[in-house]
């Protein structure tokens, strides 16, 4: 597993986004997360493909997860973020990307139909991860048992309450979503992984200081995969040296 730090969450997504353009012509399938962390690195992609350096042309996206019950449409919804983010911003064909969807929580069929669509396209050749205060990743939150493959999840009531500063209650927040798991997520060829503040560093610390794998850290799963690099900010790298 390899660390790299930035100065702050600008020049860490700067190091982020220069090492997937390095190798961006190796990459086919892109796996992409929502949430406030990846928006720089986004907006680094975005300003190369400006400038003519990257195309997303012959790119196709797969997305970690989205939320159950939300119209199509709703400015909240996780196909709308990465529309608003990245997609309308960028040369990508947008049939060629692709969000988890299901209809209820009930419908198991999604999550089976969503991995047979990232075992036909080969996987994710490169798997950008957020991480959540708890160390969730995705939907995957500390649990006894996690998900292996795609499917539907019920929503902690702490991530609720996290996500709720986006909606205007918590009575808004979906009580449910589709969430790849951890088998799935670990498949990808390449992990990407960004964390900044200091609000991060317990998660981050138990990925990189504790020999344990637990459900109750979901994060530390990818001490299981040979191909991460873990991006973080100095604010971090504070907290992981005292």
């Amino acid at each position: 597993m390899k660390l790299v730090v930035g100065k702050n969450y600008d020049d860490m997504s700067k190091l982020a986004a220069e090492q997937m353009i390095e190798n961006w012509n190796e990459i086919k399938v892109l796996g992409l997360a929502t949430g406030s962390t990846p928006l720089g690195l986004y907006n680094e992609l975005i300003k190369a493909n400006e400038e003519g350096r990257i195309s997303f042309e012959d790119k196709i996206s797969v997305n970690l997860d989205e939320y159950i019950g939300l119209p199509d449409g709703h400015k909240e919804s996780y196909r709308t973020f990465m529309n608003d983010n990245l997609f309308d911003k960028v040369d990508i064909d947008k049939s060629n990307t692709y969000v988890p969807k299901a209809k209820d929580e009930h419908d198991t069929n999604a999550g089976e139909e969503y991995e047979k669509l990232v075992e036909k396209l080969g996987g994710q050749d490169v798997q950008i991860l957020g991480i959540g205060e708890n160390g969730h990743i995705a939907f995957n939150e500390p649990a006894p048992e996690l998900n292996g493959k795609t499917g539907i999840v019920k929503l902690t009531q702490s991530t609720i309450h996290a996500n709720s500063r986006f909606f205007n209650n918590e009575d808004e927040v979906p009580k449910y979503a589709i969430s790849m798991g951890m088998g799935t997520i670990l498949q990808a060829k390449e992990i990407i992984l960004l964390a900044s503040g200091k609000k991060k560093a317990d998660a981050i610390k138990k990925l990189l200081n504790d020999d344990k794998i637990t459900t109750d850290c979901p994060v530390t799963f990818l001490k299981l995969h040979k191909n991460v690099t873990v991006y973080i900010d100095e604010d971090i790298k504070e907290e992981l040296d005292k």
